[in-house]
């Protein structure tokens, strides 16, 4: 029998990677829809159309599971923010109004909702809140550079890393607010404001 070459493992890597990228997208959108009480890693593999087994091969715990999928999606989303406008503000398609709702649409998916039971469950749980406070640590800081990045904010000068990082605790608060009713109309106003007052604050 020959020797396993590096060709013949590649498409059992394929299907690994696959694998654990059905079961984080399925784990948050579990988790997004029915909160950590009822996001199972049973319910999450059925979802994600694998064994328990294999989801347990890739994660060992439910926390794994579920801090890796809130990671992954969030990163999911900056690189497609980063698509969307790749010269940020100063580029054809980008004015700050365009960016400032792009960036507020953040906080109002799955992955927002997601990340919410998460924090709500990670208050009650310490071995669960220690690892949510390191990933929302990590989330947090990727996101205000993503802010900075694509509003084209000089953080040299001053107030402007302020302006950035409260605009950004305003998007949560409209992401909160979104949570029980529709709130697209006023958000819009609200997004279009801030955007005025971004302009005026970066320059």
């Amino acid at each position: 029998m020959g020797a396993v070459t590096p060709a013949d493992r590649r498409p059992k890597q394929d299907r690994s990677r696959a694998t654990r990228q059905r079961l984080l997208q399925a784990a948050v959108a579990c988790l997004a829809e029915h909160g950590w009480a009822g996001s199972t890693v049973s319910v999450v593999a059925e979802r994600a159309g694998v064994s328990r087994g294999a989801a347990q091969h890739h994660f060992p715990t439910r926390e794994d599971l579920f801090t890796a999928a809130v990671e992954y999606v969030a990163e999911e989303r900056s690189t497609a923010l980063r698509a969307l406008f790749p010269q940020g503000a100063q580029g054809p398609r980008g004015d700050r109004r365009a960016v400032a709702g792009a960036l507020v649409d953040l906080f109002t998916g799955p992955l927002f909702r997601a990340a919410l039971h998460l924090w709500v469950a990670a208050s009650n749980e310490d071995q669960l809140g220690a690892r949510v406070t390191e990933l929302e640590t990590r989330v947090g800081r990727e996101t205000h550079r993503i802010a900075v990045e694509l509003l084209g904010a000089d953080e040299s000068r001053p107030g402007a890393r302020e302006s950035v990082q409260g605009f950004l605790d305003m998007a949560r608060g409209l992401g909160l607010a979104n949570l029980l009713t529709d709130d697209a109309a006023r958000r819009d106003r609200v997004v279009a404001q801030w955007a005025a007052m971004l302009d005026e604050a970066l320059g």
